[in-house]
């Protein structure tokens, strides 16, 4: 019988880095061969709490929060996608017709339904939600800070419409996405992802698939899992 492992990740829907970190760790688990399988829950990380509404273009945001060129941003951004096709996920737009502007968007309302989401269906039904606000924003450059996006794909996850407008207003949830923080915070987790195993073993920054496997199997043993 495979042995179980909680595995909580600290992400933002807006990290490139994020994505590629789960597509390795799904590759990684996958190494495992049903040896050790994974519980996955999602916690919140802003990387731009200050980000207005309007939000702000992808590489014009890069170049000014790093000090790099246009050109040098718009090369980290290839790097990215080359790191994605390796990890098996995508970066790139694969909606109709010519792509919209890349933008970045505030992620507080996006945290606030993820929490939802793991509070009132489980982890299985979050991920879905997460996986599928990360299409949302590099597949299909959708407006991630819009309260009518954010249910549409909500229920595009298989979650219920009103119940999910209803978490978009609750100050509960606004709450319990600030305690999140805090406690990455209180773990100097200060990039993401950042991956912590039975609460206990932290693994920071998107590894290689071996890393997982081998992360995993000691813990697995260190536990008793």
């Amino acid at each position: 019988m495979a042995r179980r492992l909680t595995i909580d990740i600290w992400s933002d829907v807006m990290c490139p880095w994020c994505l590629v970190g789960y597509g390795k760790l799904q590759k990684g688990l996958a190494l495992l061969d049903g040896e050790i399988e994974a519980d996955i829950r999602w916690h919140a990380f802003e990387l731009n709490p200050d980000m207005p509404a309007e939000g702000e273009e992808r590489s014009a945001h890069i170049a000014r929060k790093y000090g790099r060129t246009l050109e040098q941003a718009r090369g980290v951004q290839d790097q990215m996608r080359t790191a994605a096709q390796d990890a098996g996920v995508s970066l790139d737009y694969s909606g109709d017709g010519d792509p919209p502007p890349a933008m970045m968007w505030n992620t507080f309302d996006a945290h606030k339904l993820l929490v939802w989401a793991l509070e009132s269906t489980g982890p299985e039904a979050q991920n879905r939600l997460k996986l599928a606000l990360f299409d949302a924003h590099f597949g299909q450059r959708r407006n991630l800070g819009d309260h009518d996006v954010l249910v549409d794909i909500a229920v595009g996850a298989g979650l219920d419409r009103e119940a999910a407008a209803a978490a978009l207003a609750s100050n509960e949830l606004a709450a319990h996405v600030r305690a999140e923080e805090q406690a990455a915070y209180d773990m100097n987790i200060t990039g993401v992802p950042a991956m912590l195993i039975e609460g206990k073993y932290l693994i920071p920054g998107a590894q290689e698939p071996e890393v997982y496997a081998n992360a995993l199997r000691r813990v697995a043993v260190k536990v008793g899992a």
